[in-house]
């Protein structure tokens, strides 16, 4: 945790949440530091997290990639774009973005014509497995950000995002 509270010159309170199970937390940075060194761009791994975060509703993980996504001096359009779930005018972004979709949805059973597709964006056999470590990081976390009602930051206000779907009842 002081490493994070170092990086980021606080400490988030989804990560002080996570510390409830060490495990967890410690998986969690494992995971996406190795996440961070994967062969994928900065920016196309920014849109498998972002797909993963507004999939599953994480206001805190939407938040803090779309800050991600502005300091890297990312347009607003791609920001507003995977923040609304909708295409990506960029051609091969939008591509990691389908298929992330399409992993997601055929639980890794992805149909030839869409793993064709991937690849012919400019992607590779490699990407495909590092878009799937991707998932597995970002669900972990966005589940258990949910699981714990973490707050938004006021780091992040700037950035707050609210799901347009309707999620499960609030706890009494």
């Amino acid at each position: 945790m002081e490493a994070t509270r170092k990086r980021l010159g606080y400490l988030p309170s989804p990560v002080a949440r996570l510390a409830t199970s060490p495990h967890l937390l410690d998986g969690f940075l494992q995971l996406s530091a190795m996440f961070e060194m994967a062969t994928l761009d900065p920016v196309a791994r920014e849109v498998v997290i972002m797909t993963i975060a507004t999939r599953n509703g994480c206001h805190v993980c939407v938040a803090m990639h779309s800050a991600k996504l502005v300091k890297m001096g990312e347009a607003d359009e791609l920001v507003s774009a995977l923040r609304e779930q909708r295409p990506l005018r960029d051609a091969r972004l939008d591509a990691i973005r389908e298929f992330t979709i399409e992993v997601l949805a055929s639980a890794g059973a992805v149909s030839g014509e869409a793993l064709r597709a991937f690849l012919a964006a400019g992607f590779s056999d490699r990407n495909a497995l590092e878009v799937v470590l991707g998932i597995g990081t970002y669900t972990m976390s966005t589940l258990a950000n949910r699981l714990t009602e973490a707050p938004l930051d006021d780091q992040l206000a700037a950035f707050a995002w609210s799901e347009k779907r309707p999620g499960p009842q609030a706890r009494p």
